[in-house]
């Protein structure tokens, strides 16, 4: 019985590496050609409130976002016990906790929605559509943070192909209406937080439908309402909590501040050379997400030699597989720029180089979350990314104000206080929990950061040599690097253990 769970469960693995990849292309579409669609339409400084109100919104929303973390740990382990009353409590308990939260959090979101003029730097003639974009943005995430009651299934039952199915929905629904409504109506910032908010609604419908099918043992009842089971919950929720707010002090501070100090249109820049990190964190998360559920499970099944390999194993693979798009985007900054956005933005390089290298590290670590949440260990990790989270805002608003760095204060003050707590701590504190070598993930690391670095140099260094500010030049060059650097990568950067896991995300015909 057991090794059939296990044959199913990696038997899934291909399937949902092909949905990642599939809702990863289409955010990657989306991404590169909405940012100068909005810049042409909108303009740079009314762009520029888009991801700042996504930057917000999510402090909004940060309460029940971090109370789902702590229902899918709980929900997890109860399903694969196959502990079907224990599941059906916690899921009920989550149901209405958190259905009574956003009810609560509604007039706080409609008072910050009110003063957001007023708040930040906002274009003349766009106060009213910059309160409806809040209003619509922030809606949307609360009803997909609701919803989440129903896509912790599908998560659970290691089904993220179905939940990228209720991703991708809510993406094209969104995009779609933005386009169909600027085409009607005009360009404006409200239409924008209406297709959010319609996109949220019709993936929210498709996520409970989905969920029903592939879990038809859980069922909303007021009766299952467990409250012995809320002191669980809102305790690992709560050092979620913390752990989030520090978290977004780091990802989602910076359009903030650089609104805040330098205006509309130098927040407009920042989020032109941003959105390639927002890229790149959605590639790590698609390859992180299909280890998540893997991790839980490993832990609710006491599987932990298992778990240790695979955590180990995948750290290594995170870093060398973000260290192509690292290097390619850092080495070719120059010539995207002026293919992407015109070469008016050109000067945005050194700002796109800044942001990006780093990731080589803060993205390799992504695995190592998991195993805090498994364990339940949030407390330390939480304290420490909320004090880091806090010094990163302190040296965001220092370093421009002090030295007259402008907005690259804003994004070193990230890159260095991030890097020193992903490099130092995290890799520290996993291996603790797991009772091995404390150095262990940190070895792991390494081959990515040298690859990366490698990587933006060498190919820097071809842009200097060849003519590379037309799109065919651009992506042949860039396909015979990646197809030389995977190649080495296989042959030489991975061990037995590693092609092997690679391997499990493969169809069995492939294998």
């Amino acid at each position: 019985m057991e090794s059939e769970k296990n044959h199913n469960f990696t038997a899934q693995l291909p399937r949902n590496l092909a949905a990642n990849i599939a809702y990863f292309i289409a955010s990657i579409i989306v991404g590169i050609l909405l940012v100068p669609y909005f810049v042409d339409t909108l303009g740079v400084a009314a762009y520029g409130l888009i991801p700042l109100t996504a930057s917000v919104t999510g402090y909004v929303a940060i309460v029940v976002q971090s109370l789902n973390i702590a229902v899918t740990r709980f929900l997890t382990v109860d399903l694969q016990r196959e502990d079907f009353t224990a599941a059906n409590h916690t899921f009920n308990t989550a149901f209405f906790g958190l259905s009574a939260v956003i009810l609560l959090m509604v007039p706080v979101v409609v008072a910050i929605a009110y003063f957001i003029p007023t708040i930040f730097n906002v274009p003349a003639g766009q106060e009213s559509g910059s309160i409806i974009l809040f209003l619509g943005v922030c809606g949307a995430l609360l009803l997909r943070a609701w919803s989440g009651n129903f896509t912790v299934q599908l998560f659970a039952y290691n089904r993220l192909d179905l939940q990228n199915l209720v991703n991708l929905a809510n993406l094209l629904v969104q995009t779609g209406l933005i386009v169909f409504f600027f085409a009607l109506f005009g360009p404006n910032l409200a239409l924008v937080g209406g297709a959010y908010l319609a996109g949220a609604a019709i993936a929210s419908a498709v996520s409970i439908i989905l969920a029903k099918r592939v879990c038809p043992h859980l069922r909303v009842s007021i009766h299952a309402f467990d409250r012995s089971r809320v002191r669980n919950l809102s305790s690992l929720g709560g050092w979620v909590i913390v752990n989030q707010i520090g978290a977004l002090l780091f990802v989602q501070i910076d359009l903030i501040v650089v609104n805040l100090l330098f205006g509309a249109t130098p927040a407009g820049e920042y989020a032109i050379a941003l959105q390639w990190v927002v890229l790149l964190r959605s590639v790590a998360g698609v390859l992180s997400e299909v280890l998540s559920p893997m991790i839980l499970t490993y832990y609710a099944r006491d599987e932990i030699e298992t778990l240790i390999r695979v955590v180990t194993s995948a750290v290594k693979l995170m870093g060398l597989s973000m260290a192509l798009p690292i290097g390619l985007i850092c080495g070719f900054a120059p010539h995207l720029l002026t293919l992407w956005v015109g070469q008016e933005f050109t000067d945005l390089t050194p700002l796109m180089v800044l942001l990006t290298l780093h990731l080589a590290v803060n993205l390799a670590v992504l695995p190592l979350f998991s195993i805090n949440v498994a364990y339940n260990r949030m407390r330390v990790p939480g304290t420490l990314t909320l004090v880091m989270g806090i010094a990163n805002l302190t040296l965001a608003v220092a370093l421009p104000l002090l030295f007259g760095w402008g907005y690259y204060g804003v994004a070193a003050a990230g890159a260095i206080v991030l890097t020193l707590k992903n490099a130092v701590f995290t890799p520290w504190y996993a291996a603790r929990i797991l009772g091995i070598g404390v150095h262990t993930f940190t070895r792991s690391m390494l081959p990515g950061v040298i690859a990366a670095l490698l990587l933006s140099v060498g190919i820097a260094m071809i842009g200097l040599y060849f003519s590379l500010d037309a799109l065919i030049p651009l992506i042949t060059i860039g396909g015979a690097i990646a197809m030389i650097y995977l190649a080495a990568m296989w042959l030489f950067g991975l061990n037995d253990i590693e092609r092997g896991l690679f391997r499990t995300y493969l169809p069995e015909a492939i294998r």
